[in-house]
């Protein structure tokens, strides 16, 4: 009888001890993985990011006041009351506790309450549709998604470009989104949230970036085979070399509606481009190429009846 219990209790420790070395392996493992990654949704780079990255993070630890503690009293009573464990009580008729209901009603109760008040004054205050303001005068940037390339229209500075976005740091960008393609999703993770492009629509976006350097942009919604190339840069500068890249592609090959529905066909990892900009309503015209489609279908309907 002695002896089993020092085998009982040997093979306990054996356990907890194998379960240790296994949470650190887990862990190094991880620890090791994550090393070199980036996130770019935490490493921001803008007003608008920094804002969503803090509520991320806010939000999260705030999740985790709840999440923690269920957790710990889920492992904590599986210990506790283990078949082996002797010592605890064993209560069959209890079923009742005001402090016990108070603490896991009211808590997650009030969580629920302050998350409502963050989610609505952030929800208005990161709105996409809100324009951003400071002493810089904006940059509109027309986007139009293509398959499976971004084409970038600079109405004011009568150029545009595929798969790569210049604008001055300090500096609200106003982006005027739209599909000639497939919906999609614009983002670019250091400088804000994604909005969605789709046809004979035009959605809005506006972001800052508040120093340089050249930020990922991509698609964030599945477009089909071309979906995984479908990528630009999004590059901010200093006001001169914005200026500069203006001015030398003002005299580059030129972009008319012949030439944009050459460049409207699918294609896969289209390098990055730049044109003058010789139909300053080109925008205009992607739009009401499909406002016309549906007027056309409506009046035939009209007619029929």
């Amino acid at each position: 009888m002695l002896h089993s219990k020092k085998r009982f209790r040997l093979r306990r420790r054996y356990k907890i001890l194998i379960s240790l070395f296994a949470g650190c392996v887990i862990v190094s493992v991880m620890a090791f993985a994550l090393q070199n990654a980036h996130f770019p949704v935490f490493d921001t780079a803008g007003e608008v990011a920094n804002k969503q990255r803090d509520l991320i993070i806010f939000t999260s630890i705030l999740s985790l006041v709840i999440i923690v503690p269920v957790f710990g009293l889920l492992f904590g009573i599986a210990w506790r009351f283990r078949a082996t464990n002797t010592k605890a009580k064993y209560r069959p008729n209890w079923d009742h506790s005001r402090v016990a209901e108070t603490i896991w009603w009211g808590l997650p109760g009030l969580l629920i309450v302050f998350l409502s008040v963050i989610i609505w004054t952030s929800s208005h205050e990161l709105d996409p549709y809100r324009p951003l303001t400071n002493n810089k005068p904006a940059v509109t940037v027309q986007v139009v998604s293509l398959q499976w390339k971004w084409l970038f229209i600079y109405p004011d500075q009568k150029i545009a470009s595929v798969n790569v976005v210049q604008f001055p740091e300090d500096t609200p960008v106003n982006f005027v989104i739209t599909a000639d393609s497939p919906m999609n999703s614009f983002w670019i993770p250091q400088l804000g949230g994604q909005v969605y492009a789709m046809n004979g629509m035009t959605t809005k976006l506006h972001l800052i970036a508040d120093r340089t350097g050249n930020f990922r942009g991509s698609s964030a919604n599945l477009s089909g085979e071309g979906f995984a190339g479908m990528k630009f840069t999004a590059r901010s500068t200093s006001e001169q070399d914005f200026e500069n890249w203006v001015t030398k592609n003002q005299t580059a090959q030129t972009l008319d509606w012949a030439k944009y529905e050459e460049l409207a066909k699918p294609s896969k990892d289209q390098p990055e481009s730049v044109y003058a900009l010789n139909d300053s309503g080109l925008y205009d015209k992607v739009i009401e190429k499909y406002m016309s489609e549906h007027s056309s279908t409506k009046m035939k309907s009209g007619h029929a009846n």
